[in-house]
């Protein structure tokens, strides 16, 4: 009879992989594919910590994107995107899901447009896996940028409302997730002098902006255990009502990265995953 791999979940300490500020005046960087000859892939200088990481499993409705920059969907429909292989059968099938989803779980929300979408596979030859370090996908700054490079005419009078980037992550696992969770830190608990505004630099030479976090023991992070396919993760990245004197959202960015879970063995499969980068307008 065939033994089952031992469950993997609860709450943990794990170690996660933050960055450390850089001298005054310097600018953080990071090439997202190969660099120019003689410059190096970045200037970051990451160190590890053991962090307590609370499991939100039994708990998922108690955490909001305007506190946490978190969000847990469940029971979620099958999506009509069966392999997650092709760009443009995942423009065609998941894309339209991704948008009803998002305009149905955030009040308000009026319009959308989805920018670009990861695929990350286990395969150790894979060009995208799980990333291991501390970050936040977009800034402030990159956002606007975001704003203005894909919404064209109608860019201005975007930006005079309310405007947010949101990634909607998924498993593309068959069975619940069992190695290389994501952690993400409540946006409430997150100091923005430990934010490190770091330029993302692409090969077709559009540079966006990221952030990589700095250790800061009053953090709180948090996975969801074994998480399928009928759930989905949003995580807010920028949230223009954060900026807003006397706002009611804490934040509005939310730190994540995947992690090692102290629980997984080698008996355990490899997570895959897809997130869907999306701009969100309104109310």
């Amino acid at each position: 009879m065939a033994i089952s791999a031992p469950a993997v979940r609860g709450n943990v300490t794990a170690k996660l992989n933050f960055t450390r500020p850089l001298a005054e005046g310097q600018t953080a960087f990071n090439y997202v594919d190969t660099p120019p000859a003689g410059e190096p892939q970045n200037n970051l200088e990451s160190h590890g910590e053991e962090v307590p990481i609370t499991d939100v499993r039994g708990h998922e409705s108690e955490y909001t994107l305007d506190r946490d920059a978190f969000q847990i969907i469940q029971d979620v429909p099958e999506s009509k995107e069966k392999d997650f292989v092709d760009d443009e059968s995942i423009k065609t099938n998941y894309y339209p899901e991704v948008e009803k989803l998002l305009l149905d779980n955030i009040p308000g929300s009026n319009r959308i447009f989805l920018f670009d979408h990861t695929i990350r596979r286990a395969d150790p030859n894979a060009s995208r896996k799980a990333v291991q370090t501390v970050h936040i996908d977009q800034t402030a700054w990159s956002a606007e940028k975001r704003v203005r490079s894909h919404m064209g005419d109608d860019a201005e009078k975007l930006l005079q409302g309310r405007y947010r980037i949101v990634n909607v992550w998924r498993p593309l696992n068959k069975k619940p997730v069992e190695s290389m969770p994501l952690g993400f830190a409540s946006s409430s608990t997150l100091d923005q002098k430990d934010v490190i505004p770091v330029e993302h630099r692409y090969p077709h030479g559009y540079t966006g902006q990221t952030a990589a976090i700095s250790y800061n023991p009053g953090q709180k992070w948090h996975y969801l255990s074994e998480m399928t396919g009928s759930e989905r993760l949003l995580l807010e990245c920028f949230d223009s009502e954060s900026l807003k004197e006397g706002t009611t959202v804490d934040g509005g960015r939310v730190a994540h990265t995947a992690f090692e879970h102290p629980l997984t063995g080698p008996e355990h499969e490899g997570r895959e995953s897809i997130e869907v980068r999306a701009l969100v307008f309104g109310p």
